[in-house]
């Protein structure tokens, strides 16, 4: 069977360096073993130094030798599969209908976000697919970032992307049971209480290396686990899970498993003070809220094993632990340690800023719920790791909203026309060319605004349209522009331009925005704001309307006299 791994191994880290110009790296070959051989995760521990090993192997080797060996023996990895359409998410391994139950567990720290978002949906549409539930638990185990803001965000985001969940609870309501799994770990000696410091404990976990607190008895980790409670100050003492110092996966080097933390927690304010770390808090929640089917994005794959050696420990129920690819769009970060600091410092105006990945930013920014769950549905589950394109994401929103959007004119940097035989007072324009959305009246008097880059083209003599309006000639073109009605019937060949009547403009700004960060940079510009007027119909419309402003692109209403920019 390990000649046999090795074999598959040494094949997929030929084709990875060969497609990374003859270097490849660990991370890269273990998501792709798993992914492969699902059934190795149990066995990651003996599969980690075969990587290691094939990957040192093959890195030695020139580009020539490498893509010489892989067409010699793994000449079926070049062949190029062609690409299944999959509408949906692939069949679970082991669920049974009806009894399928996941959790969409965030930690209240933040604002929702996109990568939120196809966790969620994700959680929620397998529930669907096998008639199960969805658990949403917010783990919320370190007082130090959490807020009661943010549990409410969250769940204004999912209610607003329709994710609907069956049960919603808090980690830190079963602190009690999850104290009483730390003291069995404890008393089983699979755990103990490390007084060491920081810099102690990360030297001898880079060095394979137990602390003396490793080799406590039983009397001396209870005496510790006890004075966490009231003596110890943070810092002064953790659990941790006595694991394997040896391991290659530095996740199983006696990991921290809880920790003191003084600051008050946002519900339970200052009943506990040891409290959970991820790791710990995550096995014991999904096994006993009775989670078939547990999913999380692959930065976490080598904490499942982790994950199963505690529940094996406290011979507890174990669920099925599923990875798939992170989320988010080049330019725009998600991690919470990237966009606080750009609210905190006035460089974006809020979690709601239309730049950001924030589902309230998207929101304002007028992409629809809808078109999320489409856009992360069609990117499958898969670990492969991808960045896509926020046009994907524009294009599913563009054919969502085009059918319900307002058409208004709007004109940028107005240049005056007069009409000088207008002999109409009032015209009923269509707001959707195919669909019924009804219609509204627009005063005129023969005085008209026109778009600058449209009047620098006109000459004395031209013949144009004024969009759903009628014919002109321009007969003047200085101090200001003059024209003439010649007739109303459409011309193919004549240009048309949009207008706004002077009678009773309105004065507004478009908030238009551009990727958050350039090459790691913060990008100085990526908000303009854009000045022009358009059609007092604008003032009826609801806050949150979607609009296509005729041949500038689809906007969403913020107020009164502000647009955001959507999308072509």
């Amino acid at each position: 069977m390990d000649d046999e791994l090795k074999s598959v191994i040494r094949g997929i880290a030929l084709l990875n360096a060969s497609e990374h110009d003859g270097k490849t790296r660990n991370d890269s070959i273990i998501s792709k073993v798993i992914g492969i051989k699902p059934e190795l995760r149990s066995r990651i521990k003996d599969v980690i130094p075969l990587i290691l090993q094939a990957v040192d192997d093959v890195n030695k080797l020139s580009v020539e030798s490498q893509k010489e060996e892989l067409a010699r023996k793994y000449a079926e990895l070049l062949i190029v599969k062609p690409k299944q359409e999959r509408i949906g998410l692939p069949p679970l391994e082991g669920a049974e209908q009806g009894n399928v139950i996941t959790r969409f567990p965030p930690e209240p720290n933040g604002y929702p976000h996109i990568g939120h978002a196809k966790a969620s949906i994700i959680d929620e549409e397998y529930a669907k697919m096998y008639g199960g539930k969805l658990i949403l638990r917010f783990d919320d185990t370190n007082p130090e970032k959490e807020r009661l803001e943010y549990y409410a965000a969250i769940k204004v985001g999912l209610d607003w992307l329709g994710v609907k969940y069956d049960l919603v609870k808090n980690t830190s309501d079963d602190m009690e049971i999850i104290y009483k799994k730390a003291k069995e770990l404890i008393d089983l000696g699979d755990a103990y209480v490390c007084t060491c410091n920081k810099d102690t404990i990360s030297k001898n976990r880079r060095e394979m290396l137990p602390c003396k607190c490793r080799a406590g008895n039983l009397d001396q980790n209870n005496t510790r686990w006890n004075k966490m409670f009231d003596k110890f100050k943070p810092g002064e003492a953790i659990v941790r899970f006595r694991g394997d110092m040896s391991s290659e996966n530095t996740v199983m080097r006696d990991p921290t498993l809880l920790r003191i933390i003084d600051e008050p927690h946002p519900i339970h304010r200052d009943k506990y003070r040891v409290w959970p770390n991820y790791d710990f808090a995550v096995a014991i929640e999904d096994s006993i809220d009775g989670i078939t089917h547990a999913f999380r994005t692959k930065e976490y794959e080598l904490r499942t094993e982790l994950y199963y050696a505690l529940l094996d420990k406290l011979n507890m129920r174990k669920p099925k632990m599923l990875e798939f690819s992170r989320l988010e769009f080049e330019g725009m970060p998600v991690s919470k340690r990237v966009l606080k600091p750009l609210v905190e410092e006035g460089k974006v105006s809020g979690f709601d800023d239309p730049r950001l990945p924030t589902l309230e930013g998207l929101r304002r920014r007028g992409i629809v719920p809808e078109a999320i769950r489409k856009f992360v549905l069609s990117l499958g589950f898969t670990k492969s790791d991808t960045m896509p394109p926020f046009e994907t994401l524009e294009s599913i929103n563009r054919t969502i909203i085009d059918p319900k959007s307002v058409r208004l004119f709007i004109v940028f940097n107005p240049v005056k026309l007069t009409v000088t035989n207008n002999n109409l007072t009032e015209i009923e324009i269509s707001n959707h060319p195919q669909n019924d959305m009804g219609k509204r009246r627009v005063e005129i008097d023969g005085s008209f605004y026109i778009p600058d880059n449209d009047a620098k083209t006109l000459k004395t003599g031209d013949e144009i349209r004024l969009l759903e309006l009628y014919n002109i000639r321009i007969t003047k073109m200085s101090p200001e522009i003059e024209g003439e009605i010649t007739d109303t019937s459409y011309k193919p060949n004549i240009p048309k331009i949009q207008w706004i009547s002077r009678k009773n403009p309105v004065n507004m700004e478009v908030l238009m925005s551009d990727v958050l960060f350039v090459n790691d940079q913060f990008n100085e510009n990526s908000l303009q704001i854009k000045q022009a007027i358009t059609e007092q119909y604008y003032l009826e419309l609801n806050v949150g309307a979607e609009i296509q402003f005729v041949r500038f692109g689809y906007c969403r209403k913020d107020s009164a006299n502000q647009a955001i920019y959507t999308h072509k």
